[in-house]
């Protein structure tokens, strides 16, 4: 659990290895599989190593791009079957069909006092989840989502 109390300026969290240390190297792997291509049409030299390694690189990209998503999607399902549950306590009623799950998402934040009203407007207005983010006035933590 965080030390400090989670709200709209300190609810976004980065997992350094993910986020800073693995995209450099993603980004500086493809760099130097497209500097290692150049160099070897510029000189005539076997261009097949550096195509292969051109490749190799957005093949990891993609792997990259995958292994992020893939959780994240895990986790929509989840919060939006927890916030589901949670909604039907509060109010005997499932929510507004109309809400999308980065809509319910961001839903997850908002106490128990004001959830069922601000999922209402939040589907009314079609409201984004930053918009939602920013309506919340009770704050509740979510510690588990990186």
């Amino acid at each position: 659990m965080s030390q400090q109390s989670q709200n709209y300026s300190n609810h976004s969290r980065i997992h350094p290895l993910f986020h800073i240390l693995l995209t450099l190297l993603t980004a500086g792997l493809f760099i130097s599989a497209v500097v290692e291509l150049v160099r070897s049409l510029i000189a005539g030299n076997q261009v097949f190593p550096a195509v292969l390694f051109l490749i190799i690189s957005i093949m990891f990209i993609v792997i990259f791009l995958i292994v992020r998503s893939y959780p994240l999607k895990a986790q929509d399902r989840a919060i939006r079957a927890e916030e589901n549950l949670r909604h039907y306590v509060l109010t005997q009623q499932l929510p507004d069909p109309r809400l999308s799950v980065k809509q319910i998402v961001a839903l997850r934040f908002a106490s128990d006092e004001e959830f069922p009203a601000l999922c209402k407007k939040a589907a009314a207005d079609q409201l984004s989840p930053d918009a939602i983010k920013k309506s919340i006035q009770k704050w509740r933590s979510d510690d588990y989502r990186i």
